[in-house]
């Protein structure tokens, strides 16, 4: 059974840093884009940043771009979410995704994800 587990949420005040990660199990990471989504109260799900299944293309919401980066490592089976200069806008439950297809390109439609984590709550007070 395939499990994502996200951790490293936390408070930060705007101009901070933080890293999530996101811990899957049951299955390699190799060969499977990845996603990180996330969810302000009153909002939907939204798509925040992904990586391409051999690890070598990486895609970002542009409200992210230039102060995200995501990142793999597949001897850990681990995908990070580094977070750079935060926002108070950037508070949110993030979630991290895998899909249950291989070699996908689909890396924003939340859709063609099957295993989602319970989600790390991020604040980034003002």
């Amino acid at each position: 059974q395939v499990q994502v587990v996200e951790s490293g949420g936390g408070l930060v005040q705007a101009g901070e840093s933080l890293r999530l990660s996101c811990a899957a199990s049951g299955r390699t990471i190799s060969g499977y884009v990845m996603g990180w989504f996330r969810q302000a109260p009153g909002k939907e799900r939204e798509f925040v940043a992904g990586i391409s299944w051999n690890g070598y293309n990486t895609y970002y919401d542009d409200s992210v771009k230039g102060r995200f980066t995501i990142s793999s490592d597949s001897a850990k089976n681990t995908v990070y979410l580094q977070m750079n200069s935060m926002r108070p806008e950037d508070t949110a439950v993030y979630y991290c995704a895998a899909p249950a297809v291989r070699y996908s390109s689909a890396y924003s439609d939340r859709s063609s994800y099957s295993y989602w984590g319970q989600g790390t709550q991020v604040t980034v007070s003002s």
